[in-house]
């Protein structure tokens, strides 16, 4: 697959919207962690908070509404028309940026929300956060280490056959545990309090927590930079 040159670079975080159900309590969260803003084809429609700038749209443009009234606004559009990626994936091709943290791709239709998670698994180089009602889900990486309170729910479910060879902090041990999406996985996982650090073999694995912990989430992979990404 061809990588399309970068559209948009940031030194920071950028916010991605899709076209999905964007919570706004989720689009605060993101925009006060990543304040410029990226939408992925629809989402470009997702109105936004006074004072908060849409530098550009990428994706097919199958369901923006109007594309020259938001050039109109000095709006950046870039069609790409081909039909191999998603949006998301478009997106994530296309900007250059330390991490991107996606509101308007949890909730709604699950065959979009499937074909999200499944991007963060095609695309592992790149820090992906994305952020729903109630959860916040991100392509574990090589070794991902958090502070979390007793009982805060940790689920892991792998999108690929992969073995679990770090695991500490978790009520469930994983290390050594073989899963895959047709065998074990590993949701409703717990953290017994305090430090959890957990990784895989191989980057098939979708974290899960609570949305309540995205500020600790991308700080976590702001240390698993992309280009420490190595399995």
């Amino acid at each position: 697959m061809a990588v399309p040159r970068a559209l948009y670079t940031a030194a920071g975080p950028v916010t991605l919207v899709g076209g999905g159900p964007v919570p706004p309590g989720a689009l605060a969260a993101a925009l006060a962690l990543a304040p410029e803003v990226v939408a992925a084809d629809g989402g470009g429609d997702v109105p936004l908070p006074a004072g908060v700038r849409l530098a550009a749209v990428i994706g097919d443009m199958d369901s923006l509404a109007d594309p020259e009234a938001l050039r109109a606004r000095g709006v950046a559009v870039h069609p790409l028309g081909e039909q191999e990626t998603t949006d998301l994936e478009k997106c994530l091709t296309s900007i250059e940026a330390p991490l991107c943290i996606g509101v308007g791709f949890l909730g709604g239709r699950v065959d979009h929300e499937l074909a999200a998670l499944n991007a963060l698994v095609r695309h592992p180089g790149r820090a992906v956060v994305l952020v729903g009602e109630a959860d916040v889900c991100f392509l574990c990486p090589p070794v991902l280490a958090l502070d979390l309170p007793a009982g805060t729910r940790v689920s892991l479910f792998p999108l690929a056959p992969t073995v679990g060879r770090v695991s500490e902090g978790l009520v469930w041990s994983v290390a050594g545990l073989a899963m895959a999406p047709d065998g074990r996985v590993g949701t409703s996982n717990r953290a017994l309090g305090g430090r959890v650090r957990v990784g895989f073999s191989t980057p098939a694995v979708i974290a899960i927590l609570p949305e309540a912990f995205l500020g600790q989430v991308v700080a976590a992979l702001a240390v698993s930079s992309p280009g420490s990404r190595r399995w």
